[in-house]
């Protein structure tokens, strides 16, 4: 609600007058409104012939009381408090207060929060309003009046409302307990079966991993084996060709010391060696026999 103004009376006979901060001053004269618009501080007007009256452009909260309403079922229901943060820009006080007055607040926020939640409660159901799409309703609200505001009251800004619970009868109030609270069970379970699955899950997810953890295992220990193996079976070639290498270097040097003493042995057999050789072997077998008479059989 707007501030009210002072006293008719002290308003007319004052010449020095005070505009608060926060607001601005408008002026009447004669009654007709006057295009004329004060800042905050001290100001002076014609006593009796001029009106004046303090008008709040910063933000300021509306609060409506006892909004009574029937949802599309029949069902009468009541909003106990509905408030609206609003302010009006200082460029269109001018037109607002000319068109609207100083309370224009009555017609825009008051009277139109009626109108827009008796409308709204209409095509809705209990259960919807009071519980599947009550969360809309502030928004909702919101848009509403800032929408008329924009087409008709352009200077009015509707920054948020915020709506409370309805009061509904209280047979209703309790199936509506009732009903929560057999959801709320509903929920829990719905909760634990989640759990119990997500653990199962979990579980399933640990005990697959720990398989793949051993059988990853397992399968590098088998293919450290075959490289150990393979290592092994590299070393025993390596080994035997070394080996190999050894014993035919040894047939190399026999065959090459074999084939020398051949030519060696070839270069000897000249003539003069086999006479030499000859003789050799006869006076091996030479043998001296002493006495008068040779025995046939030491002849032979």
């Amino acid at each position: 609600m707007m501030n009210q103004s002072p006293s008719t009376i002290r308003n007319g006979l004052s010449i020095l007058h005070q505009v608060p901060e926060g607001h601005v001053g408008v002026y009447w004269r004669g009654g007709a409104l006057q295009k004329t618009i004060t800042d905050p501080g001290f100001h002076l007007k014609l006593p009796f012939i001029t009106h004046y009256e303090p008008v709040q452009v910063t933000l300021q909260t509306d609060q409506v009381r006892d909004i009574p309403c029937g949802t599309k079922g029949g069902v009468m229901i009541n909003f106990e408090k509905i408030e609206v943060v609003h302010r009006l820009h200082k460029d269109h006080v001018h037109d607002t207060l000319l068109n609207y007055g100083v309370q224009y607040d009555n017609t825009w926020i008051y009277d139109k929060i009626h109108h827009e939640i008796n409308q709204f409660c209409s095509s809705h159901s209990l259960q919807q309003v009071y519980i599947d799409v009550f969360d809309q309703i502030d928004e909702k609200m919101k848009d509403a009046l800032q929408g008329d505001c924009t087409r008709y009251a352009p200077g009015i800004e509707i920054m948020s409302v915020r709506v409370t619970k309805p009061t509904i009868p209280e047979s209703i109030r309790r199936n509506f307990e009732q009903m929560e609270e057999e959801r709320t069970k509903v929920l829990i379970a719905i909760e634990k079966q989640r759990v119990v699955e997500k653990e199962a899950e979990t579980s399933k997810k640990l005990a697959i991993s720990e398989a793949e953890k051993i059988a990853n295992v397992s399968r590098i220990l088998m293919e450290q084996k075959l490289m150990e193996k393979d290592s092994a079976r590299k070393q025993q070639e390596i080994e035997n060709q070394i080996y190999m290498a050894w014993k035919k270097s040894l047939a190399d040097a026999y065959f090459y010391r074999v084939l020398k003493e051949a030519e060696v042995n070839k270069l000897k057999l000249t003539p003069q060696f086999l006479e030499l050789k000859f003789i050799e072997a006869i006076a091996d077998n030479t043998k001296n026999f002493l006495g008068e008479k040779v025995f046939p059989s030491l002849l032979c």
